[in-house]
């Protein structure tokens, strides 16, 4: 199965890692392997690069891809499994000099139709990254509630129109079960006013970007996986993070200031009597962003920001 995908970011990536030739890296969402392939070509024979996801054919892409290398290994697991991850590996031993995360959905996945993640391709709904998992899109469209609903199509989403969308999605599926995403579409599309569709993004892509973190669970497993990802870095290594959506940005870039200075004295107080203390510097004071080329070239690359994490 070809797995497409535009790495983006990719130089700005490899040049934030700052990788060493005898490093050990962790690319924790491998996706096509650019990002992977890149960081491979660059370590020696001591080197060592784990490369996981959680969508099976990405391993399989990637075994091929990368199939040169005999210090690469794969893992079809989640990166916010992390911590087990690291005691599997034995990678207490050598520690962890760089790792990479490239969140949300991927090229292959959006152009995968039968995946369900498309808005503009017909299909079941699913948007399962991990197809091990039997929660789908399908149950949250069809049995959460009206409030459940509009909650995270307004916060995931950002939806102006959630309210509207989750009501006229519980309406439809009183007739009959909503199964596919041109259903969907055209409830949203009936639940947004025609004035409101006229201009911006396609009238759907809010709601399903919504469906998918929930789905997923996206959101709920970042903060904690950034933290455990820092305090398992060596000294000096660093964690590199391209989110696609304001809401993750916003999470990273919290905690990277947490990270960086977690104190919570008072600020008339002489010295910190906390005792909370740094874990590191925030590399990126601003976010890194796509140039004007890679906009041309991938417009898929339009809404990503890389933010970058260095232990002390």
């Amino acid at each position: 199965m070809n797995f497409e995908h535009i790495s983006v970011l990719l130089n700005e990536c490899i040049e934030s890692l700052n990788i060493k030739k005898d490093g050990v890296y962790i690319d924790g969402t491998m996706g096509g392997a650019g990002h992977s392939s890149k960081i491979a070509n660059l370590l020696e024979n001591r080197g060592r690069l784990v490369c996981i996801d959680q969508d099976e054919n990405a391993i399989k892409t990637g075994k091929e891809r990368l199939a040169q290398f005999n210090n690469v290994s794969f893992l079809h697991n989640n990166f916010s499994n992390i911590c087990d991850i690291y005691e599997q590996l034995n990678l207490n031993k050598t520690g962890i000099d760089g790792i990479l995360l490239d969140l949300g959905v991927s090229s292959h996945q959006l152009d995968e139709a039968y995946r369900g993640f498309s808005y503009i391709q017909d299909a079941p709904l699913d948007m399962r990254m991990d197809t091990r998992n039997d929660f789908s899109a399908y149950t949250v469209v069809n049995n959460y509630s009206k409030e459940e609903l509009s909650k995270i199509i307004s916060q995931y989403g950002e939806e102006r129109w959630a309210k509207r969308i989750a009501e006229f999605i519980c309406n439809e599926r009183k007739v009959r079960p909503i199964e596919t995403t041109f259903e969907l579409v055209s409830i949203i599309k009936k639940a947004i006013p025609k004035g409101a569709r006229i201009d911006g993004p396609h009238p759907a892509k809010r709601t399903f970007q919504a469906i998918r973190i929930e789905v997923n669970k996206e959101l709920e497993i970042l903060k904690d996986t950034i933290i455990n990802m820092v305090n398992i870095l060596n000294k000096k290594g660093r964690l590199a993070i391209i989110t696609f959506h304001s809401l993750e940005d916003r999470i990273v870039k919290n905690i990277f200031k947490e990270l960086e200075n977690p104190c919570i004295c008072p600020r008339d107080l002489p010295i910190c009597a906390c005792g909370k203390k740094s874990l590191g510097k925030v590399i990126t004071k601003k976010p890194i962003v796509p140039t004007e080329k890679e906009l041309e070239e991938n417009h898929r690359s339009r809404s990503a920001k890389l933010r970058v994490f260095e232990r002390k």
